[in-house]
């Protein structure tokens, strides 16, 4: 009784129905292709390539690619917490959105700093994976002040070139090697599209002859 009674408040007029079919039909579509032209799936995934989906990435993912971590670790492993999967897909909608929002905007910096935030979640992940090594009794014995160093400071602070170098901006790496995005046109589509191009060609060439 109580369902029906709110879809009666909110269903509109007879007159108005087949509009209003009409426009959530187009606007569900167009939510669909924003979708799938950005390729929104991708983020749910730990693929790196997903990180340059945005082409200010590259010298990141570049980096990354040339360092000893592209073994072990993705850009989620180290950029996205993991210590319960809750806490790990609303950091990265969280921060996947502001991102969107940033690059929808056009409003990128040239030169990418990490936020606060993410400084506490990459430092987290660095001691995550390397405590094995944290906790080695002959690194104490050896390094007098290591127990104070290793809390009271972030590991990059020593570790400054790991994983991405000295690399801040696109114009520091103009060669930097990538691997190019797919098409999000449908190969039907795009049969079609080179057909009617070179019926096209073929045409204007048969003008000139």
């Amino acid at each position: 009784m109580f369902v029906s009674r709110i879809l009666q408040h909110i269903k509109p007029p007879e007159t108005w129905r087949i509009p209003i079919i009409i426009m959530s039909g187009i606007f569900t579509g167009l939510v669909f292709f924003v979708f799938y032209i950005a390729n929104a799936a991708s983020y749910i995934s730990d693929d790196p390539k997903t990180c340059i989906n945005c082409h200010i990435m590259v010298p990141q993912y570049a980096t990354w690619t040339h360092s000893s971590h592209r073994e072990y670790a993705t850009c989620n492993d180290c950029h996205v917490p993991q210590d319960n999967i809750f806490r790990s897909y609303y950091f990265k909608a969280k921060d996947g959105l502001r991102h969107a929002t940033i690059f929808t905007a056009r409003a990128e910096p040239q030169v990418i700093q990490i936020k606060e935030e993410g400084h506490a979640v990459v430092q987290e992940n660095c001691i995550r994976c390397h405590t094995n090594l944290l906790s080695d009794a002959k690194l104490t014995a050896v390094h007098e002040d290591f127990v104070t160093h290793k809390t009271d400071r972030t590991c990059w602070e020593c570790h400054r070139e790991v994983p991405h170098g000295t690399v801040k901006s696109l114009s520091s790496t103009p060669y930097a090697r990538a691997p190019l995005l797919e098409s999000p046109v449908p190969k039907w589509l795009q049969t079609v599209m080179q057909t009617e191009k070179n019926n096209h060609k073929t045409h204007i060439q048969n003008e000139t002859n």
